[in-house]
């Protein structure tokens, strides 16, 4: 490995959600932040020399969406994804985030209903709430037991036909990869969510901004617009912000192969006066896309070992608490049940007996109550910490 991951980088003081708004969040500045999905990693040298280079010229005025921005995307998902993207398909956006939020305006008018599938990231339930729509919910469906399948998250299709079959039904938030529970869904799946929403009029917006993050000895990610046909409404919103560590860059791309419904998402945008297009955001996107790619495949193995230290040391030192190898992401889904405390007695738990800043599963929807949520995007001894300060709470509490 050539690039230094375990090599901490000072991120205090520099605005930072993540770290400098752990007094507003947890009450006490001083916790180890795994919470938001950002990772401690420098971005790749090439992303820092693009936003330098621009920088050195002094004039940061309105600007424009290249077309080598768009031929980034095609030849970047051409290439690890197998997904050949005409370039007129392609919407710049905001965040994905605001397009989800968009697309419920877009696509849906008020009072009527957008599918999602708790445990989620919570924007998903937010962006319907907040435009006036209703939330419909399709839970996953947690496979308990024991064994190498336990802990591991499903669809559940034939509910989610239910949920389509509702007459207000006409919008689908998926996640793809999940966000929090890891999974990488199947090809099967996804042709039965296909299938469901082309029978009953669905919209489907697939986040996959995570496409990139999945392990080597885990399934591979399948882009949803690679299954589907043309008869299909699908938004897809894509972005290198997760991949090259960037999000605060503000930037992402909604691939939209039919004309009607990109111009529906279109008018939103321009309702609303956005995006304005930032010089820094735009060269980053390229630079990430164009050579972030050796930086990328460095940091899924770095990722994949934390991983697997985080899942041995937590089934195997921290009663009480189990977790499962996530198939993508780098986010953890810790089943803390069997502590049998109530969701705010475990959130306090973790901020006043450990010191480490989790999110709590419960915002991810009820179906996340009693878990937490790790962020192991963090140089190993962040996380050797993290669960040494857990056990030895653990021990004190027996």
């Amino acid at each position: 490995m050539t690039i230094p991951f375990d090599q901490p980088v000072f991120r205090e003081h520099t605005c930072s959600v993540k770290f400098d708004a752990r007094k507003a969040v947890f009450g006490r500045d001083d916790v180890v932040p795994v919470w938001v999905a950002d990772m401690d990693f420098a971005a790749p040298e090439a992303v820092t020399n693009a936003l330098r280079e621009r920088a050195a010229h002094p004039v940061y005025g309105y600007t424009l969406f290249p077309d080598s921005l768009y031929q980034s995307i095609v030849e970047w998902f051409g290439v690890r994804h197998g997904w050949k993207i005409q370039r007129d398909w392609i919407l710049m956006a905001p965040g994905v985030v605001p397009s989800l939020h968009a697309a419920c305006l877009a696509y849906s008018e008020p009072g009527e209903g957008a599918i999602v599938q708790p445990p989620v990231y919570p924007p998903f339930f937010s962006s319907v709430r907040q435009t006036g729509r209703t939330v419909i919910e399709n839970p996953l469906v947690l496979k308990e037991g024991v064994g190498a399948g336990k802990g591991h998250y499903g669809m559940d299709l034939e509910h989610l036909e239910a949920c389509a079959a509702r007459p207000d039904a006409r919008i689908l938030l998926l996640c793809s990869p999940h966000n929090p529970v890891g999974r990488v869904w199947s090809e099967d799946e996804l042709k039965g969510v296909l299938a469901i929403a082309r029978k009953h009029n669905l919209v489907v917006i697939s986040d996959e901004i995570h496409c990139d993050l999945t392990f080597a000895d885990r399934p591979k990610h399948s882009v949803l617009a690679t299954l589907a046909g043309p008869e299909d409404a699908l938004v897809t919103a894509i972005a290198p912000s997760k991949t090259f560590n960037m999000p605060g860059l503000g930037l992402s791309a909604l691939v939209i192969p039919d004309p009607e419904h990109r111009r529906a998402m279109k008018t939103v945008f321009e309702s609303m006066h956005m995006p304005q297009c930032n010089p820094f955001s735009i060269a980053g996107f390229e630079a990430g896309y164009r050579a972030g790619a050796p930086w990328l495949d460095e940091l899924m193995g770095y990722l994949q070992a934390n991983r697997d230290y985080v899942e041995e040391m937590v089934n195997q030192r921290l009663p009480g608490i189990s977790v499962s190898s996530p198939e993508g992401t780098y986010l953890m889904w810790l089943d803390c049940r069997e502590l049998g405390m109530l969701d705010t007695e475990l959130k306090r738990f973790f901020v006043r007996y450990t010191g480490v800043g989790m999110n709590p599963g419960i915002s991810f929807g009820e179906q996340g109550s009693g878990f937490m949520r790790l962020n192991i995007g963090c140089p190993r001894s962040v996380l050797t910490e993290v669960l040494t300060r857990i056990e030895t709470a653990l021990t004190a509490k027996s």
